[in-house]
């Protein structure tokens, strides 16, 4: 699928990222430029037995080759391995000390089905984190439609747990969802810690 000059399909993780950390709203699509970092806290995600609430710092990072935004055959064309995303070198920093990656990718395009095995393997496989710390979003854009057919997802994602998200039709869902998956990575992150100060007692 190509997109016309001037527009470019993209898979609204930007939008769905101010939604879920309840950010400002964003009208207008503009591709997001190297690394956008939210810092929100979630009332119903807490630690330790005093109930704590605990901070997270989320990265939006952009996949757009193009810094125009036009012309592309599509936003994530930058993760084939043959055509380097321009954004690439900020991906260091954002695998250092992350316990969990979100994938968000457009449900109605098909070529995006392919290209997050990309992501996948460069901040999953090759980080030595878990399945369990990755949440797959089908994000649905607003008048799309919300089909929730069964998606052809290659070995190893259709092991993750996979999520649909319509802000239109149905936003609780994913907010759901989300605090879900937060929860998981905060019990993973204070299992690790006690597993790490066993080992230095014994």
């Amino acid at each position: 699928m190509e997109s016309q000059p001037g527009t470019s399909v993209w898979s609204g993780k930007t939008v769905l990222a101010n939604f879920l950390t309840e950010s400002s709203d964003i009208t207008e699509y503009n591709p997001t430029q190297g690394v956008r970092i939210l810092e929100f806290e979630n009332p119903h995600v807490t630690s330790g037995d005093k109930g704590t609430a605990c901070e997270f710092e989320l990265w939006d990072c952009g996949g757009d080759p193009n810094p125009t935004g036009r012309n592309q055959k599509h936003l994530t064309s930058a993760l084939n391995p043959v055509l380097p995303c321009r954004f690439e070198s900020c991906w260091p920093a954002l695998m250092k000390d992350s316990h969990g990656v979100v994938i968000v990718f457009n449900a109605d395009t098909p070529s995006h089905l392919k290209e997050i095995d990309m992501w996948y393997s460069c901040f999953v496989q090759q980080q030595l984190l878990q399945d369990t710390q990755c949440l797959l979003i089908a994000h649905h854009k607003p008048g799309s439609g919300s089909d929730k057919g069964n998606l052809s997802l290659s070995p190893p994602l259709n092991k993750l747990k996979l999520v649909h998200s319509n802000l239109e039709d149905d936003p609780e869902e994913i907010r759901v969802e989300f605090i879900k998956y937060l929860k998981s990575i905060v019990n993973s992150v204070s299992e690790s810690r006690d597993r790490e100060e066993m080992s230095i007692i014994t």
